[in-house]
């Protein structure tokens, strides 16, 4: 944020009646809090501005999920190097967002594992800035692996599922 930009936000506090103001832009954080001295008084003193940068996210893994959240059979461990996923067809994010494996937390999964579909068959949603983006798969045949768990941050281009084709 740039120095205009912060002086504008402190005139905004001085000239009106809120008492402080946080603005989050770009991982940078400013808070404006108006310091008044003696209740009632309604004499202002400067505006106490903080000024935060975000830390960088720690590096590594995410956590675990907690006990009993996914299934085995719906969510298989990751395959070995050695096995040869060349034969599936790989169904892929097309864009960043979150990988949702049923329409809503209470109702069933669009696709399970070793599931016959179809091409066009919605086979989750990965929702993207409040926007929930349904995605077909391409080719009929069987769900093979799932690769993503229910809830799980995806980028572009990550293959949530394997299907064998018919």
């Amino acid at each position: 944020m740039n120095e205009k930009y912060i002086q504008k936000l402190i005139q905004l506090v001085e000239d009106s009646d809120i008492e402080s103001l946080e603005v989050s832009s770009w991982g940078s954080k400013i808070r404006i809090d108006r310091n008044r001295s003696g209740k009632g008084a309604g004499s202002l003193a400067e505006p106490n501005v903080i000024h935060h940068v975000a830390p960088p996210p720690p590096p590594g893994p995410p956590p675990p999920p907690p006990a009993g959240a996914q299934s085995a059979e719906t969510y298989p461990a990751k395959a070995d190097s050695t096995e040869d996923d060349s034969r599936f067809v790989p169904i892929k994010s097309p864009m960043v967002g979150t990988f949702y494996a049923a329409p809503a937390p209470d109702a069933d999964q669009y696709v399970s594992l070793n599931q016959k579909i179809s091409a066009g068959q919605v086979v989750c949603i990965v929702e993207a800035m409040k926007l929930m983006n349904e995605i077909e798969s391409e080719v009929s045949g069987r769900v093979a692996k799932i690769l993503v768990q229910n809830a799980e941050p995806v980028e572009f281009g990550t293959t949530l599922f394997l299907i064998e084709p018919d």
